[in-house]
């Protein structure tokens, strides 16, 4: 059984700025599992799934999506680049990664 997962890379002012608390915070309220984490290029990438494949749990995926693409205050969102894929694998609950 597979999981409709979004992976996402959000580029411009994203560091340093409490993008991945943020983050975190955004898709656990939301229901969300999965992880994000700071790449060297400066930009911010992760992956999130809903807790159960359902009309809601795409639905805040969507709604996290949307988030994404304003992030925090103090954060500037260049670009969004997001993609959904249908994974094996099942997060337990949402980390930031180091």
């Amino acid at each position: 059984m597979t999981v409709p997962t979004l992976s996402f890379r959000v580029t411009g002012l994203v560091q340093h700025v409490w993008f991945r608390g943020w983050t975190q915070m955004t898709a656990q309220s939301l229901g969300l599992c999965g992880w994000v984490r700071n790449l060297p290029d400066g930009s911010v990438a992760g992956q999130a799934q809903p807790h159960k494949d359902t009309a809601a749990g795409r639905a805040a995926l969507e709604t996290f999506r949307e988030a994404l693409r304003q992030g925090p205050p103090g954060a500037r969102v260049a670009e969004l680049q997001a993609e959904y894929l249908d994974l094996a694998e099942r997060y337990d609950g949402f980390t930031v990664r180091r």
